[in-house]
């Protein structure tokens, strides 16, 4: 079967998994997992991901990342190739370092911010690798220690998470620490490491208990969250993709699309690759960039190739409000 689509847009939030090829080891040493982090400390210091918790493990790797204006696949293309790339040169090996695509689950922030929070952070505990809750809450490479107090890391969100837990950081903590207690009899929880109904509605027993009182439902292997959430989502998927096959129904190529704006906006292609401040052009550039990258999916830096502006600039046109001609276009 062909792979389906990432789901993403920006403030999507992301339980990210990935394992090591054949579930051999991608983390050796302390160096390595420092690497690794330094890396996901840069998506949060710009911007990019705003990360609830995080937990490295011999051969594997969690994150609870909320993306911001840059998608998710760019930001892990970035850092998984970086990574094996240093990995590699650091260890004296070739090729691949992780299993196939890394594995990332939308989720519902209601209830799944938290749980997923402390199922993750339990994930030390759970593989041995530390003895008790207490070793859990110094343990360094795992966010739970941040949020206990114990490792100052001032790039990791941990005041979405106490706040839910108390007002006052001391109590918040307190309260968390025991929920966090709470979860470890849970063990390994299947409904919280994959989307689809069955994991979201918690067991076959309670799908079949809903289908039997006449409620439809709605799953996705993609999403983890209840049936509004899951058939919200796949409609604003299915939008963006209508989308773009409609535009490249009336604009098959790159050409096509300079020309389409050129003749609606009534400008020409030096004005448009000018740098030019004139309104007029100011807004045809916005637009161009709206529809080639936002609509059509053309990499940010070809489309500032072609205008002689920076990537960060075409990004930014592309995310900033609709121009108010667009959708004579789509």
């Amino acid at each position: 079967m062909p792979r389906q689509a990432r789901l993403d847009a920006p403030g999507t939030l992301h339980h990210v998994i990935g394992h090591g090829i054949e579930r051999s080891g991608i983390f050796r040493n302390d160096f390595d997992r420092a690497d690794f982090l330094g890396r996901v400390e840069g998506f949060a210091r710009e911007g990019s991901w705003i990360i609830y918790a995080w937990a490295f493990l011999p051969n594997h790797f969690h994150l609870l990342v909320r993306t911001g204006k840059q998608g998710l696949p760019k930001s892990m293309r970035k850092l998984l190739t970086g990574y094996v790339v240093n990995f590699n040169r650091r260890h004296g090996r070739f090729g691949h370092l992780f299993q196939n695509r890394y594995k990332s689950i939308v989720c519902e922030d209601d209830p799944y911010l938290f749980e997923l929070t402390r199922y993750i952070h339990l994930n030390p505990l759970r593989a041995g690798l530390v003895k008790d809750l207490e070793e859990l809450k110094r343990y360094p490479w795992a966010g739970h220690s941040v949020l206990m107090g114990v490792v100052k890391r001032e790039w990791q969100d941990t005041e979405t998470i106490l706040r839910f837990f108390g007002m006052q950081r001391r109590n918040a903590v307190k309260s968390y620490a025991q929920y966090v207690s709470e979860g470890v009899h849970e063990g390994r929880r299947s409904d919280l490491v994959g989307g689809g109904l069955v994991r979201s509605m918690g067991g076959w027993s309670e799908v079949l208990s809903l289908r039997q009182r006449g409620m439809g439902l709605v799953s996705d292997a993609r999403i983890l969250g209840g049936s509004d959430f899951v058939s919200r989502l796949l409609s604003e998927a299915d939008q963006k993709e209508k989308d773009i096959l409609r535009l490249s129904k009336k604009m098959a190529d790159f050409a096509s699309l300079v020309k389409k704006v050129m003749k609606g906006e009534g400008i020409q292609e030096n004005d448009l690759r000018s740098g030019s401040r004139r309104k007029q052009v100011v807004e045809a550039r916005k637009l161009f960039c709206q529809l080639a990258v936002k609509k059509m999916g053309y990499p940010g830096a070809g489309i500032a190739r072609f205008l002689g502006v920076t990537t960060s600039a075409v990004n930014k046109a592309a995310n900033s409000e609709e121009v108010s001609s667009l959708k004579r276009y789509l």
